[in-house]
């Protein structure tokens, strides 16, 4: 068996196999809520043999979108249309798992195609929140800085938005703590300047993302798995980088996460980010191996070959792909072609399975 196709199993659930869907925004919401695009969007990846298909960035608070069309699980009225989608996903025999997020100071922005950048109270923008009050970048708000009662009322939203997860029937939870989003933005010290509980040493600036991952693991159901998206580095001088991001991983694996997802970056606007195919992967391999927790790789894996290689090499326990699933929503099927593995198709696709069948 290609090693991309076998199954892991996390507490009591089991990923048929190692390719998940990686959360990414589709700015399609109405208030928060999801509807016939996030139906079809999350329900093709899961007809397309993912193993297990993540939502986008989905707000704990009004505020803490990143623009006006995210989506949101702030509100108990959320919760029906998500059961409604996970249940199509359960019945591809997929799993399904929700990313809850708060973008902090990178939020009340326009969706990237109007341009991203601010938007005004007048064109549904709000005052964002965040460590500091340093806005992200000159085109973005400025955010208002969070006190001490005000950082425990987002803990606390983080708590109430994993007990709908579990209500809409979620498999998995995991708390977006990257790419210059809310918990991010206290990890790293090029954002954070706090000189309070909150800011300053390594504890202090990593205690926000544990406290969420402790409200949220003690509301989640034990049997089920918590998964933490974290940056690995700042790609700044002086930022968040590996070292940390090790040390962080090992009290995450502490405090009873199950999957550290690995990616990068975000938090400032001037990053230099070297690019290039699975330039992640190093970061998942280290985290892996140093911090004694499962991993998640992704960025700009393309290719069946080279995402069974960081299976099979034991770089990462999963691989997580957004662009390339965008381009190929079947992708998982012709991947277990091109490695010569048989997997379930859809019964209603098993025409198209093998393309020397010209019956009907």
């Amino acid at each position: 068996m290609a090693h991309l196709f076998e199954p892991l199993s996390i507490r009591s659930v089991t990923l048929a196999n190692r390719i998940v869907v990686s959360p990414m925004c589709e700015y399609s919401s109405v208030d928060g809520f999801s509807n016939d695009w996030h139906l079809v969007h999350l329900g093709s990846r899961a007809v397309g043999g993912a193993a297990l298909v993540m939502t986008e960035a989905t707000a704990v608070t009004p505020v803490g979108r990143i623009s006006p069309q995210d989506l949101g699980i702030y509100d108990d009225g959320h919760v029906a249309g998500l059961a409604r989608i996970v249940r199509f996903i359960h019945g591809q025999k997929a799993l399904a798992g929700m990313q809850l997020a708060h973008a902090g100071r990178k939020g009340s922005t326009r969706r990237p195609w109007e341009g991203g950048g601010g938007i005004s109270r007048e064109e549904g923008g709000w005052e964002p929140i965040g460590p500091t009050n340093e806005p992200f970048a000159p085109n973005y708000p400025i955010p208002c800085a969070l006190g001490v009662s005000e950082i425990a009322r987002i803990v606390d939203a983080f708590r109430r938005a994993a007990r709908r997860a579990a209500g809409a029937g979620f498999d998995v939870v995991e708390i977006h703590a990257a790419h210059g989003y809310l918990i991010h933005q206290f990890l790293s010290p090029l954002v954070n300047t706090r000189t309070d509980e909150y800011g300053g040493s390594f504890e202090k600036r990593a205690r926000l993302c544990l406290e969420i991952v402790d409200a949220v693991r003690g509301v989640w159901p034990e049997r089920l798995p918590v998964f933490v998206r974290i940056s690995a580095t700042d790609w700044k001088e002086g930022g968040w980088d590996l070292d940390q991001a090790v040390a962080l991983a090992g009290l995450l694996r502490d405090h009873h996460v199950d999957l550290v997802d690995c990616s990068s970056g975000g938090a400032v606007h001037d990053q230099q980010i070297v690019v290039g195919p699975g330039y992640q992967v190093p970061f998942a391999e280290r985290i892996r191996r140093d911090a004694g927790v499962a991993t998640g790789a992704v960025g700009l894996i393309t290719e069946a070959a080279q995402a069974d290689t960081i299976i099979r090499a034991e770089q990462a326990d999963v691989v997580l792909l957004a662009r390339e699933l965008l381009r190929d929503p079947y992708w998982p099927l012709h991947a277990a072609d091109r490695l010569e593995q048989e997997v379930p198709w859809p019964p209603q696709y098993l025409r198209a399975a093998h393309r020397t069948t010209l019956s009907r």
